[in-house]
């Protein structure tokens, strides 16, 4: 297929194949990956019982609100359905666009490397040689495994995303196992109790401080939960996105809540704080001896090979999206005999392989990929919320029109999607500044080299690069690069 076919291909009425059951397993298989196994020892590195709960309502609510964006955009603007960043595009401009498409996609390859290296910690529990994910054997033997799947999702998208609704079911029963068991069997009251505030002593402040720090660990078991948008144009019906979309989300949100409960009830936060990860594992070896941290660990691999997969999926098909919508090279929009995005997905694998490496120089490889991650993906849902406010208020959405609505709208958001909105906009505002300005930097310093391809976008289609705001923004991005790079030699920032 040629690159001007693929651009004018979107998606015939025989692409449209996936159902809601499909589109929800590829959300709970998005989010249903390294993270809820990594949850105890997370959540009692720097949280009590209290502080956790609080934490689970703050995501909760303001993931949920970002739910809504999804689901009002889906709706509302069915002519954008590249995914998440074409809000951002619609909204703010091309540059933008393309900063949200690019961020999107990093995130979802920093994302990946997270479930190479707890497969290469769980092999670690064996295999001494293995370490924590990080040794030089691990990144060899996980690099395999990437290239192999890369290999099978060259073979087509549909094939790759039936296989995932396989491995999403099959990879939730020891989970559910480890709730129902652990509960009924591992349940201390007292445990519990001595839990609440984490070993720390009971004040607002460190309750506060407590809060923030999960804030990048529920970003990232959460990343995902927009997972049916960027596959809405394989979608059967349009409404189908939306409700695929919530159906996931609950579900997800009570199992990760589950987890981290039943694990303070279990073991005192002092145990949970030492376990090796996935920490899941040792929780449940703990209460039911060897067999239940086999289970487990069989489990998580299941599990983040699914993720690997639907992630693998998705971010190709993001990096794609923006090549069709003129916001990338050309050559991004490539595509084999099977339909498959072979060259993004070619971009997709080498941006993985090289954070594969980088782990080997770091000190904790699994926390500096997960909040790295988390990191990159706030610029996108801060942007779709943003815009999800900029199209819902009717100044904007029929007055500054003339009247009408934008091109492709249908109707207005209601009163209380653009709540919702204004909502998931405090939301990712609060997660930015819980993040802290470290890995803001960082960000940029891979935000900025991406210009490079914008630009090269740009002038193979004899377009103005930038606009005025967009080169203030363009140097802002450098400036920030900058720093991050002299943060990182100086040591002032650390991976």
């Amino acid at each position: 297929m040629t690159v001007e076919e693929a651009k004018a291909a979107p998606a015939t009425e025989g692409d449209r194949s996936l159902s809601v059951v499909a589109l929800a397993a590829m959300v709970v298989g998005s989010m249903v990956g390294a993270g809820v196994f990594s949850l105890p020892r997370n959540f009692a590195s720097g949280a009590g019982v209290l502080a956790t709960v609080i934490a689970w309502i703050v995501a909760g609510v303001g993931m949920l609100m970002l739910v809504f964006v999804f689901q009002a955009l889906a709706t509302h603007r069915p002519d954008l359905d590249a995914g998440i960043f074409a809000y951002a595009k619609a909204g703010f401009g091309n540059y933008i666009g393309f900063f949200s498409a690019f961020g999107y996609w990093a995130s979802a390859c920093v994302g990946n490397v997270t479930y190479w290296v707890l497969i290469g910690s769980t092999l670690g529990s064996v295999l001494p040689a293995f370490g924590e994910g990080d040794t030089l054997l691990s990144v060899l033997v996980t690099s395999v495994m990437l290239w192999a799947f890369h290999l099978f999702v060259l073979r087509g998208t549909r094939n790759a995303a039936a296989l995932n609704t396989i491995v999403t079911i099959a990879k939730l029963v020891p989970i559910l196992l480890f709730l129902v068991v652990a509960a009924v069997v591992g349940t201390h009251w007292e445990t519990f109790r001595l839990n609440l505030w984490g070993g720390a002593e009971p004040s607002v402040g460190e309750l506060f401080s407590q809060v923030r720090s999960t804030m990048l660990i529920t970003v990232f078991v959460f990343l995902g939960v927009e997972g049916a948008t960027v596959y809405s144009r394989y979608a059967r019906r349009r409404e189908d996105i939306g409700r695929a979309t919530v159906t996931g989300f609950l579900g997800v949100l009570a199992v990760f809540a589950l987890v981290t409960l039943v694990s303070f009830a279990a073991l005192p936060a002092a145990e949970l704080r030492g376990l090796r990860q996935p920490s899941m594992a040792g929780v449940f070896g703990e209460v039911v001896g060897t067999w239940g941290a086999v289970l487990i660990n069989v489990g998580l691999v299941v599990s983040v090979l699914g993720a690997y997969l639907a992630w693998t999926l998705m971010s190709s098909e993001v990096l794609f999206q923006a090549a069709r919508q003129e916001d990338a090279p050309r050559f991004l929009t490539r595509v084999n005999r099977h339909g498959t995005p072979w060259m993004a997905l070619l971009f997709t694998s080498g941006l993985i392989q090289v954070f594969l490496v980088i782990t080997m120089f770091s000190d904790d490889a699994l926390t500096s990929m997960l909040e790295l991650c988390s990191s990159l993906s706030l610029i996108p849902y801060f942007l779709t919320a943003l815009y999800a406010v900029q199209f819902g208020i009717p100044k904007w959405s029929r007055g500054a029109h003339g009247g009408v609505e934008p091109p492709g709208a249908d109707g207005g958001l209601s009163r209380g999607q653009l709540v919702a909105a204004f909502v998931a906009v405090a939301y990712t505002v609060f997660l930015v500044i819980a993040a802290g300005p470290q890995y803001l930097l960082l960000s940029f310093l891979i935000y900025a080299p991406a210009t490079i391809l914008y630009v090269i976008a740009r002038r193979e289609r004899q377009l103005r690069v930038f606009t005025g705001p967009e080169l203030v923004l363009c140097v802002v991005a450098v400036a920030g690069a900058v720093a991050a790079l002299v943060g990182l030699i100086t040591g002032f920032i650390t991976l």
